[in-house]
């Protein structure tokens, strides 16, 4: 079974190469290890992702509104919120190679892995990637690339109360890149420098029953996994300890996905109580009270934060999607069961023959009309069955063929994606059709 998952993951990465999702970066100068840009395909993906995560927890919920934080803010920040102290991680450090490990992923702490070479004495890296504001390095203001979009919520908290009028509870949510100087990469995108979160922090009263919010907010979680095609008996639950949670949350739920690597964080939510507004307004001499007009108190929000890796949903995703299907000639076609809210093309349309100008002039026609709607790929090249071969690999739910009779009698033939059956459609009709089936 280890071995088939080890297979089906590498099938996956190849297809994301060969098929214009995922490619290594900088791939020309040798790439770049654990660095990843999204291909054609890819940032469609990608983007209807977020699109969805942002109308289900955004949108469609009258208690949320959104920012989009910067990614450079100020180091005071990171002082305030104890990142500059605490975003580390115990390393040894190989004397001979210079790479550094963590401790506790050794199998033999006593050697380096890679050359064999001693280690230094065990001692503690921060994650976040530095860098210099300022013209003159030397005179510069030493900055941070963020390592969570969290802070630039809490930073921006009374502007968008004073802005919006919103009354606890309510979240600020946010999609952003987060940037980590990772020990332990790999896994393809699930773990690298440069990654995208969806982050919410969610204000409640501080004597609220957080208990009952935090499991609100987890069942609302485990929707948004109906909405992007994901199985819910493959999540797990894993209540973190109190030894190893952070030391200022209450509860925390690591929800871990069954990869074809093995299981292991997909999404995450936490009970940080007052611990980040106290420390902003402690650092900063802003008051972060809230007036609650209604009990006529002032206090501190406690926060919920649920967070979600935007990336991972994508492999999470395509894990889910891919299949190897065995066909009645005895091929075997490769195709992405793709929810159609998320197909990087909801549509391809063809001319049956390209060398044919009154079919290629009526395709084009059919493919000007749909594309005002749907996003569609137009597809002309070698014939029909490698056709549908490359949009099933791209998870493209319908394609539209336009053939002779749809010069003479007006109509097309579409063909599903995961039933491969056929169906002929009314030009007139085929928008609303497509419409119905594809939401």
């Amino acid at each position: 079974m280890a071995k088939e998952l080890d297979d089906k993951m590498e099938k996956i990465v190849s297809l994301c190469k060969r098929r214009g999702f995922v490619f290594p970066s900088s791939e020309i100068y040798g790439g770049l290890a654990s660095s990843y840009d999204y291909g054609p395909m890819g940032v469609e993906l990608n983007n209807n992702i977020k699109h969805a995560w942002w109308k289900y927890f955004v949108q469609d919920r009258e208690d949320m509104t959104g920012i989009d934080g910067g990614i450079i803010l100020s180091p005071k920040i990171w002082q305030a919120s104890t990142h500059v102290e605490n975003f580390t991680d115990p390393l040894v450090e190989c004397k001979k190679c210079h790479k550094r490990f963590r401790p506790d992923k050794l199998e033999d702490a006593s050697k380096c892995p890679d050359c064999g070479g001693e280690f230094t004495e065990e001692r503690r890296f921060n994650g976040m990637f530095k860098t210099i504001i300022g013209p003159v390095e030397e005179d510069g203001l030493v900055a941070y690339l963020r390592p969570e979009t969290a802070q630039a919520i809490f930073a921006d908290y009374k502007n968008v109360l004073n802005s919006t009028n919103k009354k606890i509870p309510f979240g600020i949510g946010q999609i952003g890149k987060a940037f980590r100087n990772e020990v332990t990469t790999g896994n393809f995108i699930f773990r690298t420098y440069e990654f995208e979160q969806g982050e919410i922090e969610y204000f409640i009263k501080p004597d609220s029953d957080w208990n009952k919010i935090f499991e609100e907010w987890v069942d609302y979680m485990y929707g948004f996994m109906d909405i992007v095609g994901l199985d819910r008996k493959k999540m797990y639950n894993h209540e973190i300890p109190e030894a190893d949670r952070a030391f200022y949350s209450k509860r925390t739920i690591d929800m871990e996905y069954q990869f074809p690597f093995g299981q292991d964080e997909l999404w995450a939510i936490a009970y940080r109580t007052d611990f980040d507004l106290s420390n902003h307004q402690k650092a900063s001499g802003e008051n972060m009270e809230y007036f609650d007009d209604e009990d006529s108190k002032r206090y501190i929000p406690h926060v919920l934060e649920p967070t979600f890796g935007i990336n991972r949903t994508l492999l999470a995703v395509l894990s889910e999607a891919f299949e190897e299907e065995k066909m009645e000639d005895g091929e075997t076609r490769v195709v992405l069961h793709l929810k159609p809210l998320l197909a990087p093309f909801k549509v391809a349309v063809f001319p049956l023959l390209k060398n044919k100008p009154e079919l290629v002039e009526k395709a084009r026609e059919v493919y000007g009309t749909l594309k005002k709607q749907f996003n569609v790929f137009w597809d002309d090249r070698g014939n029909i069955g490698k056709r549908y071969r490359y949009q099933d690999e791209i998870g493209t739910p319908y394609c539209v063929t336009v053939d002779f009779d749809s010069l003479e009698k007006g109509t097309v033939t579409v063909r599903d994606r995961d039933t491969m059956k056929q169906e002929i459609v009314k030009i007139e009709e085929l928008e609303g059709w497509l419409k119905e089936r594809l939401g």
